[in-house]
């Protein structure tokens, strides 16, 4: 038999285990021993029933990634070959859970006439994050053997459910509740199962009953997830295959999802996902840092700064149970800290996402501080305090002080150069960049900044914290703004220079918003606050005085008082979340461009998305050509996990690939010869676009050779 599979007589019961590290992924080898095994068990009179188990920690990953794309993924047998195979079975077959069962590996188990879980495992179907529906009787099986309901929602939304959630649906025959070791429990559950003439269960015979479920359910989760899903193309065809388990036939059933599959697998969509999925793989992939590095160990962190960043970058660590200083020189500021920090654990235990002793126990794991000589033992500190260098200068000169040897130094800053501040100590080997994103304690992005003198261990510590605390890491260089904020840079500059050409905010706004981006960007600097863009651009204004256009009138908001959300006025004016039009911003920017000599006029959308979009991608270029981001991949990830960029259409450099560099290419140059002396200054395209776009290749494709 395979040495990725076990095959063993245990009396009347053949019991085939999977063993194939780390996820038992259901590649052709894996797909090909399973069915070997499966016919050697058919084909044996001694056997009375099949066991499928796994020596794993998990039951089985699903598919194998490394297949992807590849004719591998569909070869014989085939995975829904396979599970047929399995639901045909003329001898009783049980799956046994011991772990999380995902994606083909759920399949497999549903595939099975009886499913025994361990209390602690997990059931999902997660196709849906890469662009697809399940496809190996998935979608057919589950609102056969549970309802149409929860079929809908395990399936659209991807997130795997506890079998204990589970529990009495008909989707699992057992959960154990004794200590006893889980195989010996299966086992025995088999026997007597072979003892009592246990029935085969196929969901051939098995009918969704109309009554199981109400007449407008499909259109009312349609519309319940419409804003969720809006531009993502798989969720509907989940939903379609789930309404087709409801009206047909298990065969017919089956050819309809095969069918949706189909339609799903050659879209932008899922091309996108799919190139998101493997980008966080590759993130953690470092050039010239070698896999036998180690990182440092981080039982013990500090926070400096106890504001709303200071606080929420403190939960991310109290949430992973790392005990967490928070320090702020000011008592009042470190009080009001912890509160807030307090009040949003509460929240969340009003909504019942944590228990009042889950509080507690975070409150606990949070020491206040007013003084450096409490961070001795810190394995990890963290600043997070006013952008400004000379702030921040003295901030590391104090922890270098302070700090223990090995101790890492980190600052959050989102557009300094963290080489200055590293020099500010005298360990710049231990000091690295940690830009996280607000809210901190629930945005999933980590910018890594790399400085010059950082020690490899530092990064690799900073990757392996990241995972820890369920953040999604990219490493970067140091230039300003880093890639998040550099690229930002051209988007924003854009979008208030369309105000000055005669767009209004909403107008811009909508179409950024109908492009798919989170939010557009005028209602974004409201959100973050005019107050904040304006002293970033403070600090570098002798870099921009040459464009008297420059942001001007997001300058005059910020001269005016009007920071944004905070103020209640910004680009729009808000009552309470509600956001309005305000006609004295169009007037400002009419003035003003009088005032410059900037003649306003019409614009489209696809022009206001040329100009801003299509700029950003410009930048992005030039962070690749300069090697401050390894890999286009990794500028993807940070802008669809930290700025709301939409991830069915990748991030920005593969919509680029995606579109065609040669159309983005064009369209720079178009609005270079039209703006006239603007578009001479702002529109020029970077040399790698120029470059690749003649050649006909991609971003995906590039290799700095720096990184080579």
């Amino acid at each position: 038999m395979s040495d990725i599979l076990e095959y063993a007589l245990h009396g009347h019961i053949a019991v085939l285990t999977l063993n194939q590290a780390p996820v038992n992924s259901l590649g052709v080898a894996m797909r090909t021993a399973i069915d070997e095994a499966f016919s050697q068990a058919l084909a044996d009179e001694r056997v009375a029933a099949i066991v499928i188990s796994s020596k794993q920690a998990l039951f089985c990953g699903g598919a194998d990634i490394s297949e992807f794309g590849s004719p591998k993924a569909f070869a014989s047998p085939s995975l829904p070959d396979l599970c047929n195979k399995i639901e045909a079975s003329t001898k009783p077959v049980v799956a046994a859970i011991n772990g999380m069962a995902l994606g083909g590996g759920c399949e497999l188990a549903l595939a099975c006439d009886y499913r025994v879980a361990h209390s602690k495992a997990r059931l999902g179907l997660p196709e849906v994050h890469l662009g697809l529906i399940p496809g190996a009787g998935g979608t057919q099986r589950l609102p056969r053997l549970a309802n149409p309901q929860l079929a809908l929602e395990m399936i659209v939304s991807g997130k795997p459910k506890p079998v204990t959630a589970l529990r009495g649906c008909g989707l699992i025959d057992f959960i154990p509740e004794q200590e006893q070791a889980f195989d010996d429990t299966v086992q025995a559950y088999t026997e007597q199962l072979v003892s009592d003439g246990a029935v085969l269960k196929s969901c051939a015979e098995i009918r969704v009953e109309p009554n199981s479920f109400s007449a407008g359910m499909f259109d009312d989760f349609r519309a319940s997830i419409a804003r969720k899903t809006r531009g993502f193309f798989a969720p509907e065809q989940c939903i379609k295959a789930v309404e087709a388990a409801c009206s047909l036939t298990l065969e017919a059933g089956l050819a309809k999802e095969a069918e949706l599959f189909k339609a799903c697998m050659d879209t932008p969509q899922a091309r996108a996902q799919q190139h998101l999925f493997f980008a966080e793989r590759s993130a953690t992939k470092i050039p010239g840092i070698k896999a036998s590095v180690e990182p440092r160990s981080i039982k013990s962190v500090a926070v400096i700064g106890s504001g709303t960043m200071g606080g929420g970058i403190a939960m991310n660590f109290i949430n992973s149970g790392i005990p967490t200083t928070l320090l702020d020189l000011s008592a009042e500021a470190l009080e009001r800290g912890i509160n807030v920090i307090r009040r949003n654990y509460e929240i969340s235990a009003q909504k019942g996402r944590m228990s009042t002793d889950d509080v507690e126990c975070c409150m606990a794991l949070l020491t206040p501080s007013t003084s450096y000589d409490d961070l001795g033992q810190a394995d990890l500190v963290i600043e997070a305090v006013f952008e400004n260098m000379d702030v921040k200068k003295k901030v590391f000169s104090a922890l270098d002080a302070n700090c223990k040897p090995g101790c890492i130094l980190a600052t959050n800053t989102s557009t300094l150069n963290v080489n200055e501040i590293a020099a500010a100590t005298g360990r710049p080997e231990d000091v690295i960049g940690l830009h996280f994103f607000s809210p901190a304690n629930v945005m999933r992005l980590l910018e890594i900044v790399r400085a010059e003198k950082t020690a490899d261990e530092v990064v690799v510590s900073a990757l392996k914290m990241a995972k820890s605390i369920g953040k999604v890491p990219a490493v970067v260089g140091v230039c300003f703004g880093f890639v998040g904020n550099r690229m930002l840079e051209p988007y924003g500059r854009e979008a208030s220079r369309l105000l000055l050409e005669g767009a209004s905010p909403t107008q811009i706004d909508k179409a950024i918003t109908e492009f798919g981006m989170a939010m557009g960007p005028l209602a974004m600097s409201d959100l973050a606050g005019i107050d904040v863009g304006y002293l970033v651009r403070e600090s570098r204004r002798e870099e921009i005085a040459h464009e008297p256009s420059y942001q001007i009138v997001q300058d005059k908001l910020y001269e005016l008082g009007r920071y944004g959300q905070k103020t209640g006025r910004g680009n729009y004016i808000y009552d309470g979340r509600k956001q309005i039009e305000d006609p004295e911003v169009i007037d400002l920017a009419r003035d003003t461009a009088a005032a410059l000599g900037i003649a306003q006029r019409e614009i489209s959308a696809q022009e206001i998305i040329e100009r801003t979009i299509y700029m950003l991608i410009n930048e992005g270029a030039y962070i690749l050509e300069e090697g401050i981001s390894y890999r286009a991949s990794d500028c993807d990830l940070i802008w669809v996990n930290g700025y709301g960029f939409p991830a069915w259409r990748g991030g920005p450099m593969h919509f680029a690939d995606e579109i065609g560099l040669q159309n983005i290419l064009a369209a720079i140059e178009k609005h270079r010869s039209q703006l006239g002396e603007y578009g001479e200054k702002w529109f020029t395209p970077a040399p790698l676009l120029k470059q690749l776009a003649a050649e006909g290749k991609t971003f995906g494709e590039y290799i700095n050779p720096k990184y080579a």
